[in-house]
């Protein structure tokens, strides 16, 4: 419940939660990279990773690419690797279609 009394579904809270997030990215020596305001992650892989942020789609391309972690509830994202391309797009999450949805299903 919020301070009005009134209940939030689990959907509203996540829309409210995300756009509270910031959004920055840090990336050092084109080997690390920090991101901020992540809200899920789609795939990885060795030369791909694609994150939905706040902003929207973030993809990362290069070679030997590592999640080291990600935080669910702060939207913290980190991994190392070669890293050759950051590329954002508008493209909105598909519900129900994030890398963790398909492994569970």
């Amino acid at each position: 419940m919020n301070d009005t009394g009134l209940k939030w579904s689990d959907e509203m809270m996540q829309e409210v939660k995300s756009l509270k997030l910031p959004h920055n990215i840090i990336m050092e020596d084109r080997k690390r990279l920090s991101v901020s305001g992540v809200q899920d992650v789609d795939c990885f892989d060795e030369t791909l990773v694609i994150l939905f942020t706040n902003m929207g789609k973030l993809t990362v391309r290069g070679n030997n690419l590592h999640v080291n972690s990600f935080n669910v509830d702060d939207g913290d994202f980190s991994m190392e690797g070669e890293i050759d391309t950051l590329e954002y797009s508008s493209e909105e999450k598909a519900r129900g279609t994030s890398f963790l949805s398909k492994l569970f299903k």
